[in-house]
């Protein structure tokens, strides 16, 4: 979900060909499959286009990217230990860092929760924080593209 709501509101902005998006989970369970029928109808009814496949994030790309999104504390961790350098672990970021209403001491803190074992409106509830953090992160990726340097990159700075 979080990759069709961003890539619809990057290219809103102008990012096209500028910033390449894509998605990939820390796990295996449902790589080769599509999206969760939920998230399609949620996606669809709110005006978002999807053609996900499922795929296992691979450490080797850290190389590629600058910047990698994760949607909950859990996946955090586990990203940033796949990080093959400090500096590829620096680039790995919660989503909702990026929503400037998110509140950290809430409950469930910055996490955008898992939705799939529960009904379409947790899939409502996860798409409403993903518009919510996607002003922010596209804010940061402007200024980004904007600077000489991604290797000092804080919130708010970095390239994607």
């Amino acid at each position: 979900m979080a990759e069709s709501i961003v890539r619809a509101h990057a290219e809103g902005a102008g990012f096209d060909g500028l910033v390449e998006w894509d998605s990939a989970g820390t796990g295996p369970w449902h790589e080769g499959d599509g999206a969760d029928r939920r998230a399609i109808a949620v996606l669809t009814d709110h005006g978002y286009e999807q053609d996900h496949v499922a795929r296992q994030f691979q450490p080797a790309w850290f190389a590629e990217l600058d910047l990698v999104i994760a949607l909950d504390s859990g996946h955090l961790r586990e990203l940033r230990a796949l990080a093959p350098t400090p500096r590829d672990a620096a680039k790995v970021r919660l989503l909702r860092d990026y929503d400037p209403d998110a509140d950290p001491d809430a409950p469930g803190g910055l996490d955008v929760p898992d939705p799939y074992f529960g009904g379409t409106d947790g899939f409502e509830e996860v798409l409403e924080m993903i518009e919510a953090a996607s002003g922010g992160l596209l804010d940061a990726v402007a200024e980004a593209l904007d600077s000489t340097s991604v290797a000092s990159a804080t919130p708010g700075e970095e390239r994607v």
